[in-house]
């Protein structure tokens, strides 16, 4: 299963050519994810990641320029990767024509009271799993993040 989130674009996230300048694309990416992991974690009462977490890994293929429009992107938002003390997020920024990124994002656990990171904890894999996908239409053929 994968979580969908209409993110909208801004006027101020063009830059001199016109397009979607590639820096905004992580703070879509970060809003689709706190949607995902946080939002909708806590909508689901889970308890996931209440005691914080990392980034550390993020890595997009850009496919096509994004222009500026008054209709928000969708963002898919899918587990493709779940270990121990860390998870892969895969992203497919798109519309209903066009995909103009795929992104995976390295998610670690974190304790944030000493500063450390640590394991997944039971609740937060079990929410975890219900988005894992099997990648298809993820990151491009030969990308290392997935």
């Amino acid at each position: 299963m994968r979580h969908v989130y209409l993110c909208p674009l801004r006027w101020s996230d063009m830059d001199a050519f016109g397009h979607i300048n590639n820096v905004v694309y992580l703070r879509y990416l970060e809003e689709a994810r706190i949607d995902f992991m946080f939002r909708l974690a806590r909508q689901a009462d889970s308890g996931a990641f209440t005691g914080g977490s990392v980034v550390a890994r993020h890595e997009i293929d850009y496919l096509k320029p994004m222009v500026h429009r008054h209709e928000p992107v969708t963002i898919e938002t899918w587990v493709a990767r779940l270990g121990g003390a860390s998870v892969t997020v895969a992203y497919e920024i798109r519309d209903a024509e066009t995909v103009y990124a795929r992104a995976a994002t390295v998610v670690v656990p974190y304790r944030l009271e000493d500063s450390r990171p640590r394991r997944l904890t039971a609740e937060e894999r079990e929410f975890l799993s219900k988005y894992q996908d099997d990648g298809v239409g993820g990151l491009a053929e030969g990308s290392t993040a997935a």
